[in-house]
C-alpha cells in the first residue's frame, strides 16, 4: 500500500508534535483575563499549545493534563513547591485536578478576588519540567 518512505512522510508531523519539548509548550486561559469581573459559578476553559492533553495515568511523550491552582502563590514560589515538584500536586481546594483530560471546568468561587493559574502535570500529577504553566491571573467574583 504505502512505501516506508511515504509512511514516514505522512507520520512525521504527528511524531514531531509528540516529541516537542515542554519548553515549546504554553498553557493559558481562554476568554478569561487578569482583572476580569465574573459571576459564580465561573466557567474556565484551558488553552494549550505545543503539546497534547492525555488523562492521568497515560504515559505519552509530549502530553500532560491540567491542574488549576486557586488562591495560592504563583507556581514555583509557594513554600511547598519544591516538594510538590518532586512528589506531585496535592488534591485540595487550592490544587484542582483534571486528570480525565478535561479542557474546561466550572468552579464555584465566593465573592471577592481569586487567583487562578494553570499548571500541566505528567501522568502522575507531577508538574512538568521544564514547567508548562500559565501566568497567574486574578478574577473578581461579584
Amino acid at each position: 500500500m504505502f512505501t516506508r518512505r511515504a509512511t514516514a512522510f505522512l507520520l512525521a508531523p504527528i511524531l514531531a508534535l509528540s516529541a516537542l519539548p515542554a519548553a515549546a509548550a504554553e498553557a493559558y486561559f481562554i476568554g478569561l483575563s487578569d482583572g476580569a469581573v465574573v459571576a459564580s459559578p465561573v466557567t474556565i476553559r484551558f488553552g494549550l499549545t505545543g503539546m497534547g492533553v492525555a488523562p492521568a495515568g497515560i504515559e505519552k511523550d509530549g502530553t500532560g493534563h491540567h491542574h488549576v491552582l486557586v488562591d495560592r502563590a504563583v507556581w514555583g514560589a509557594g513554600p511547598d513547591d519544591a516538594a510538590i515538584a518532586e512528589n506531585g500536586l496535592p488534591s485540595d481546594d487550592h490544587h484542582r485536578h483534571f486528570g480525565g483530560g478535561q479542557t474546561e471546568t466550572v468552579l464555584e468561587l465566593s465573592p471577592g478576588p481569586h487567583t487562578l493559574q494553570l499548571v500541566m502535570g505528567d501522568a502522575y500529577h507531577v508538574p512538568l519540567k521544564p514547567s508548562v504553566a500559565s501566568g497567574q491571573i486574578t478574577v473578581i467574583v461579584e
